[in-house]
């Protein structure tokens, strides 16, 4: 079978080959799924470039989340076990981590629906609580994770205000459902979100940036609010100013969403639920802006990682093969 291999760490592109592998065994408690689909996130770059907290050994495939087919024919959503990830045309993962794939998503969003869209619920309503009615902050609102949490945010009956970099990322934000599109690259973001919330700020942020973007946040933070640290996608990461913290009386809350797994297992399956309900009465539905041929996927990993891509970019294995029988129908 073909595979991603990544024998040293380094910029995805220059990094990743396509191979021809053994087609992997599945270890004890584990399956064999056919990938369907492999969304591309944040972490497969940082894992091809050594930087993730988690570092398989070399050589690995990258790819942390797919649409998989059983070999009795179920679509399920899995996290491949590294170092044997989804950028291939098979994986095993653990048969008890499996969820079962939602009717009303194709492949490409089943794969897009998982790690983004559990992050966004567990940040929004398990750590901070997002109330209807309240103000919701997203950074990077365009984004895999961003558009994820607009969402969620809206059906949860918040008002969004959505932070992106550039007039195209601008427009995805609005056709995301934003109230309020706010323009990093030519605007003042602490203005304007002043301007749009009455000078009472935003009752919860949502930051998977961290360095600017964050202590933007503490500028624009309501009285009781909750900034929720998801990540540092711009590569810098904040130290927070504890007094500040208390003399404005908010509230700095991490989010590991992988630690759940281990933690309180439960909720995974029980937040999967939700977000089913969610995608089959249309309230979600994950932004897949780009679908690629699996030979195309270390081009497209790089893309993520220089952040110039909008939503989810997914890798469907055998795309270009059935393009070209599409165009001779």
């Amino acid at each position: 079978m073909q595979a991603w291999q990544v024998h040293e760490n380094g910029e995805p592109s220059e990094v990743m080959r396509l191979e021809e592998v053994e087609r992997p065994e599945p270890g004890e408690g584990q399956v064999l799924l056919k990938v369907r689909a492999a969304n591309i996130n944040f972490p497969d770059a940082l894992l091809c470039k050594g930087q993730y907290q988690v570092t398989p050994p070399l050589p690995f495939t990258p790819g942390v989340e797919i649409c998989g087919e059983t070999e009795d024919g179920r679509r399920v959503i899995a996290n491949p076990t590294l170092p044997r990830g989804g950028l291939a045309e098979y994986t095993v993962a653990d048969a008890k981590s499996l969820l079962p794939a939602p009717d009303s998503l194709d492949d490409a969003e089943v794969a897009a629906l998982h790690i983004g869209y559990q992050t966004g619920w567990f940040g929004l309503h398990q750590r901070a609580h997002l109330q209807a009615g309240e103000t919701l902050l997203v950074h990077a609102a365009a984004g895999g994770v961003g558009s994820a949490a607009v969402q969620l945010g809206k059906a949860a009956g918040a008002r969004v205000i959505g932070v992106v970099g550039g007039p195209e990322k601008a427009k995805v934000a609005a056709e995301l459902g934003c109230d309020v599109v706010i323009d990093r690259r030519s605007e003042d973001v602490i203005a304007a979100v002043k301007e749009a919330t009455g000078g009472q700020g935003a009752d919860v942020i949502y930051d998977p940036v961290g360095g600017d973007a964050y202590r933007q946040s503490t500028k624009v933070v309501a009285f009781e609010g909750r900034i929720v640290v998801v990540g540092f996608a711009s590569g810098a990461i904040p130290t927070a100013a504890l007094n500040h913290a208390l003399v404005k009386n908010y509230s700095i809350l991490g989010l590991h969403w992988g630690l759940y797994a281990t933690k309180n297992p439960k909720l995974i399956p029980h937040c999967h639920q939700k977000l089913t309900e969610l995608a089959a009465s249309g309230a979600i539905k994950p932004l897949v802006s780009e679908r690629v041929d699996l030979s195309d996927a270390a081009s497209a990993v790089q893309r993520v990682a220089d952040g110039v891509t909008t939503g989810r970019v997914v890798v469907v294995p055998g795309l270009n093969a059935r393009q070209q029988e599409g165009a001779v129908a």
